[in-house]
């Protein structure tokens, strides 16, 4: 397992908790606009060992009382379910962020009981992530990782990064569709603030969507799901 880095303390990526991110790198999907490139290429960002970040931890109990595991892409490790369950076992929630590319070891880690809470970004519609991946039945396992996110009782919410060419109100309808019933989707705007996985990519600007456009796309969102967020 390659940890690329560690966010110490947050407010805001575990929803009521206060809690640190551990990134775990390499990512099996190639998203242009991707905010984490040394992380999606295998990277480190900040190296730590898993011990240095377990004494970190146990430093934190009392203060702290979530862990973010983010990436990258987690679910890619092996590790992950006894990275979990050593974490839980120090009295820490676990909030897991992952693409939904690998459903069997989502079922597994929701099976062992080892996270509290699931996190999954909706990229597009299906068609459109042979343009982010080339992984093989993409859309069959997406649609599993969904079914099993929604029948599984534990806290989740779905995301979507709104940024051009991937969404727009056909994607959304699409997007709004697969995960029909769910209590929290999230629609996020694009910030190009940070280095992209693809440095050419909105070199014109022509990535992102206008407030009209975010805003009639959150308005087809809603009408399959419980709460949609613009942030």
């Amino acid at each position: 397992m390659r940890v690329g880095g560690i966010q110490k303390t947050s407010m805001i990526d575990y929803p009521g908790h206060i809690s640190c991110v551990l990134f775990l790198s390499g990512c099996n999907f190639r998203c242009p606009y991707c905010h984490n490139p040394v992380l999606a290429k295998g990277g480190i960002i900040h190296e730590i060992e898993m011990k240095n970040f377990f004494l970190f931890l146990k430093g934190r109990q009392g203060f702290l009382d979530a862990v973010v595991i983010s990436g990258g892409e987690p679910v890619l490790n092996p590790d992950l379910p006894d990275l979990c369950l050593r974490i839980h076992k120090m009295g820490f929630a676990v909030k897991l962020d992952t693409n939904g590319s690998r459903p069997d070891m989502l079922q597994l880690l929701i099976r062992q009981k080892c996270i509290d809470y699931i996190a999954m970004d909706i990229k597009s519609d299906w068609n459109r992530y042979s343009l982010l991946t080339n992984e093989k039945d993409i859309a069959y396992n997406l649609e599993k990782s969904i079914s099993i996110i929604l029948s599984s009782g534990i806290s989740h919410e779905f995301r979507t990064t709104c940024v051009k060419p991937f969404v727009d109100l056909r994607a959304a309808e699409h997007m709004a569709g697969y995960i029909t019933g769910t209590q929290r989707y999230f629609l996020q705007r694009f910030k190009k603030d940070t280095e992209l996985l693809d440095p050419l990519f909105c070199t014109k600007d022509d990535c992102f969507l206008s407030e009209k456009e975010l805003h009639d796309i959150m308005s087809v969102a809603s009408k399959h799901v419980t709460t949609c967020i613009l942030r």
